[in-house]
């Protein structure tokens, strides 16, 4: 994990800004997140959580049945960065390969939520697939880049 700042850091929250306006899009009933994939300063995939094809008769939300799964699989949304790279893959999929993922959540406000610790192994495993290099996320501490295959670890590593 790296900190990012200066340029890097505005290049960071630029992206991160492009992020938070496909939140609004997000149908999810316990999150409203975005996600945009960047390569060389371009948006090559963008994405939003929300039931598939944005249907409500798609919803079976797990974590309202109280059903036991994971954290990540509570949801009957397809998770934001899942839609990303789809974009990427139907438009850009040559240049998915070494990019990097912006993901951000916002509260109802529509102001960012700090990010807490990789956890999603999904999202994870989809990413190295994929070919996107970094992960950005944004902590109290600042924002942070992860190759994605330190992502995909720490997400196996953490514990609720």
């Amino acid at each position: 994990m790296k900190r990012l700042e200066g340029e890097s850091e505005k290049e960071a929250i630029r992206c991160m800004e492009v992020a938070v306006t496909l939140t609004r899009r997000a149908l999810c009933h316990n999150a409203k997140c975005g996600t945009v994939i960047v390569k060389d300063s371009k948006v090559i995939g963008k994405g939003y959580n929300a039931p598939p094809l944005d249907k409500e008769e798609n919803r079976v939300c797990g974590k309202e049945l109280g059903l036991g799964k994971p954290r990540y699989d509570r949801t009957c949304c397809m998770h934001a960065e899942w839609r990303a790279v789809m974009d990427a893959l139907k438009k850009n999929p040559e240049k998915l390969a070494g990019s990097k993922l912006y993901f951000t959540r916002v509260d109802g406000e529509g102001k960012i939520i700090r990010s807490g610790k990789p956890y999603c192994t999904v999202c994870s495993r989809m990413a190295l697939d994929a070919g996107i290099g970094t992960f950005v996320l944004w902590h109290e501490e600042g924002i942070c880049e992860y190759p994605t295959e330190e992502y995909n670890h720490l997400s196996y590593e953490y514990e609720e």
